[in-house]
């Protein structure tokens, strides 16, 4: 059986960790300038894993925080999932000899199908496919864009390709602090074999817990990512770790 991960997220603007209300640019929150330092923070508390996204690069399409992205990879010995900018198989290689465990490819899984399937090819079972939702419709560019295609169509090319995971982003509840959209979540995860992180609006504990009963219960998931919660103390990463272990 595969483990459920809580996973603490660390999003790189500006060289700075920050967190953005629905994917606002202009509605962003500063949680501290040295993300080494935070990533070292979500190690001690117990993370198994860090949820990294280069915003400046997700925005401008190259990546934008490559030597900080690799002094987290560096400092950690936990495994550290990395999106954001990565849009040909030169950046996913970058990324992944800078000590990633994971590249998420987002845009790129829009625009460019045959680069999940060529990057899930050479890097077998390290590469997650990030749908990052919005009303129903695929935001891209650092959710600056929209996609004419859909969530189930991006995530059945991802099963197609092998990707090792989704990454399962509603926009909406992304920042707000309202709570996970875990229903919509599980009923999408039953539809395809890649398994789902939950992401976006993880506001408590009760959030983490409801989906690791929804786990227990058979929902094709494999994790849940926390941001703003964390930073802003209404979820302590250590518990939120036992109770995703089961054990709370």
């Amino acid at each position: 059986m595969r483990p459920f991960e809580v996973i603490p997220a660390i999003d790189l603007r500006g060289g700075k960790c920050v967190r953005l209300l629905q994917g606002d640019f202009d509605a962003q929150t500063t949680y501290g300038d040295d993300p080494v330092a935070m990533a070292r923070r979500w190690e001690s508390e117990g993370g198994r894993r860090l949820h990294v996204v280069d915003l400046d690069g997700a925005a401008r399409g190259e990546r934008a925080h490559g030597s900080v992205i690799a002094e987290i990879c560096a400092a950690l010995s936990i495994p550290v999932q990395v999106g954001g900018g990565l849009r040909d198989l030169d950046a996913v290689a970058s990324v992944l000899d800078a000590g990633a465990d994971r590249a998420i490819l987002g845009t790129a899984a829009v625009s460019d199908p045959s680069l999940v399937e060529d990057a899930c090819a050479r890097f077998a079972g390290r590469i997650a496919v990030g749908i990052d939702q919005r009303d129903g419709k695929v935001a891209t560019a650092g959710w600056l864009d929209e996609a004419v295609t859909t969530p189930v169509a991006v995530a059945q090319r991802a099963d197609r390709a092998g990707a090792a995971a989704i990454v399962f982003t509603d926009i909406r509840r992304d920042g707000t602090g309202q709570g996970a959209n875990l229903d919509a979540t599980v009923e999408f995860a039953s539809a395809h074999g890649v398994p789902v992180i939950v992401s976006g609006g993880v506001a408590t504990i009760d959030d983490v817990r409801r989906a690791r009963a929804a786990f227990d219960a058979g929902a094709n998931l494999s994790g849940v990512i926390i941001g703003r919660a964390l930073y802003e103390g209404a979820i302590d990463l250590a518990e939120a770790v036992r109770v995703g272990k089961g054990e709370g």
